[in-house]
């Protein structure tokens, strides 16, 4: 799973994650393509419900997320991004990084629509 990344596409932006290589990443990799709504939450987190709990098999017990973690919160079942920094949260599993484009996410009010893609990988 070197290299794997998505992409995740809102109001004309596209912002690109990469994936870690855990259970809990490669059980969210297989529910995409998914269409999902992001509120934020805290003014540190735009999060949202996934259509089912992923997979905690080795997962930490808990992160300190920091900007651009791209995250599952395990005791809600639920996407979180993080566009500020953030406190040490129990249950919290990094399933990648945002490598560009976190400014964008930040600006954003309100609720807003999220197409989560794989992107392809690239021939070596």
């Amino acid at each position: 799973m070197d290299d794997v990344r998505i992409k995740l596409t809102f109001n004309n932006e596209e912002v690109i994650v990469k994936m870690y290589d855990h259970p809990t990443s490669r059980d969210f990799l297989t529910l995409l393509p998914l269409t999902l709504t992001f509120r934020d939450y805290a003014g540190a987190e735009k999060i949202s419900e996934l259509p089912k709990r992923l997979s905690t098999k080795d997962a930490p017990s808990g992160s300190d997320p920091s900007v651009g973690d791209f995250a599952y919160y395990s005791p809600w079942g639920n996407l979180a991004i993080f566009y500020r920094d953030s406190g040490y949260a129990s249950g919290l599993i990094i399933l990648g990084k945002i490598e560009s484009g976190i400014e964008k996410l930040a600006r954003i009010n309100g609720d807003f629509t999220v197409t989560i893609e794989l992107l392809e990988q690239r021939e070596k």
